[in-house]
């Protein structure tokens, strides 16, 4: 069962999606001295919400785009996994 201590930050973030237009993407930046396994991470998050907003990929980053007030640049994760 994945506990809130094993991640350090998540964005969820739309990308293109071939099928559906747009598909749900977690980035996430795993906690000091903890590994995150994405399959478990989507099993959590198939077993509590619904399906059309289950993330379809997880992707586990070394850290996320902040900005000066230490937010997420959400739009910089979208123009990072647009240009894949």
């Amino acid at each position: 069962m994945l506990r809130p201590v094993e991640y350090a930050q998540v964005a969820v973030v739309g990308v293109e999606d071939p099928v559906w237009g747009e598909a749900v993407k977690a980035v996430v930046v795993a906690a000091a001295d903890h590994e995150l396994d994405a399959t478990a991470i989507l099993a959590f998050t198939r077993a509590r919400l619904a399906g059309y907003k289950c993330p379809k990929s997880i992707d586990v980053v070394a850290e996320l785009p902040l900005g000066a007030t230490g937010k997420i640049l959400k739009r910089e994760l979208r123009a990072q996994y647009a240009a894949l």
